[in-house]
C-alpha cells in the first residue's frame, strides 16, 4: 500500500494542483493547474518526480500534513517557515518526514502560493487527465478542510537527488509584457497609453481566476456591449470599472468585457507570487 497524508491544518486555501487540463476549452474547461508552474518543476525535480506530478498549492498562510508512512518532501514557491514536529527543517529543499511527523508549512514570509511535493505525487483521482482543483467549475478534488485524506504515489526508484537549486524570490515589482488584445480598439488612444505608462497594483480582492489591479481606469472608445467570445490565459480584460483583470488560471473560458491586451504566459508565474500593492507595470512586449 501506498502513502497517505492527513491535512491537520489547512491554511487559507490549499488546493491539489499539477499541469492543469489543456484541450478542453471549447466545452467551457478552464486550464486550472499550478500558477506557479515553474516552482511546482522544479519543487518535483528535486524529488525524483515526473515535473508535472501533482502537488499541493498553499496560498499565503500555508498548511500542516500528517503521513502514514514515512515520506520525503519539498516546500518550494514562496519562502516560508518549515518544521517538522515542530523542529526547522529546509525550504526549498528535500526534507525527510517520518511517519505521523506533522510537516507545518508555514505562513508565507514572501509571495503569496507555497508548492508542497512529496515523492510519488498527489495521486488523487484525475479528471479529463488532470488531478488540478478547478475553483471555478468546480472539476477536480475540492480543497482540503481539516482532516481530509489524500493518496501518494509510488515514488520513483532511489536516485541521486540534488539537496538544494536556486529558486527565483517573489517579485517586488510586476513586470507584465503584453501584445495588443482582440478588442484593442475599444479604448481611446490615451487608454493604451495609460494602460502602458502608468504603475497599478495588486488588488487583494485577486484569486486563481484573475490578478485584479488597482490603478487608473481605461477609458473605452466604443461605448457598445460585446456578445460573451472566448477567453485565453493571460487576457486583459477590463471591466465597467475600468482597471485591468488579469485572466489567471482558472479563468471564465468566455467573457463579455473587451480584452485590451494579452500577457505572456512565461509572465504569469510571478504574478501568482505577487501579494496585494505589489507595483505593475504594463510593458509593450
Amino acid at each position: 500500500m501506498t502513502a497517505k497524508l492527513t491535512a491537520v491544518r489547512c491554511g487559507a486555501l490549499t488546493t491539489v494542483q499539477d499541469a492543469g487540463r489543456r484541450g478542453h476549452a471549447h466545452l467551457g474547461v478552464p486550464r486550472s493547474g499550478a500558477l506557479d508552474a515553474p516552482a511546482m518543476r522544479l519543487a518535483n525535480r528535486l524529488l525524483g518526480n515526473h515535473p508535472d506530478a501533482a502537488v499541493l498549492e498553499t496560498t499565503l498562510t500555508g498548511c500542516a500534513l500528517r503521513p502514514d508512512r514515512a515520506v520525503t518532501a519539498v516546500v518550494g514557491g514562496a519562502p516560508c517557515p518549515v518544521t517538522v514536529d515542530g523542529r526547522p527543517a529546509a525550504w526549498g529543499a528535500p526534507v525527510r518526514v517520518p511517519a505521523g511527523a506533522i510537516l507545518d508549512v508555514g505562513t508565507a514570509s514572501a509571495g503569496v502560493r507555497s508548492y508542497v511535493a512529496v515523492a510519488g505525487g498527489i495521486a488523487v483521482e484525475p479528471v479529463l487527465g488532470s488531478r488540478s482543483t478547478d475553483l471555478l467549475s468546480g472539476l477536480g478534488p475540492d480543497p482540503l478542510r481539516d482532516g481530509d485524506v489524500v493518496p501518494l504515489g509510488l515514488p520513483a526508484r532511489p536516485v541521486a537527488l540534488p539537496s538544494a537549486a536556486p529558486w527565483p524570490a517573489p517579485p517586488t515589482e510586476l513586470v507584465l509584457p503584453v501584445r495588443p488584445g482582440p478588442r484593442a480598439d475599444w479604448f481611446s488612444p490615451a487608454a493604451l497609453r495609460t494602460l502602458t505608462s502608468a504603475t497599478y497594483r495588486v488588488s487583494p480582492h485577486s484569486n486563481r481566476i484573475g490578478l485584479r489591479t488597482e490603478g487608473p481606469a481605461l477609458e473605452r472608445a466604443s461605448r457598445g456591449e460585446l456578445p460573451s467570445e472566448g477567453m485565453v490565459l493571460g487576457a486583459v480584460q477590463v471591466p465597467p470599472d475600468g482597471r485591468p483583470v488579469i485572466f489567471l488560471h482558472d479563468h471564465p473560458t468566455t467573457g463579455g468585457y473587451p480584452v485590451v491586451a494579452v500577457v505572456a504566459e512565461p509572465a504569469l508565474a510571478a504574478a501568482a507570487q505577487a501579494v496585494a500593492g505589489t507595483p505593475v507595470r504594463f510593458t509593450p512586449g
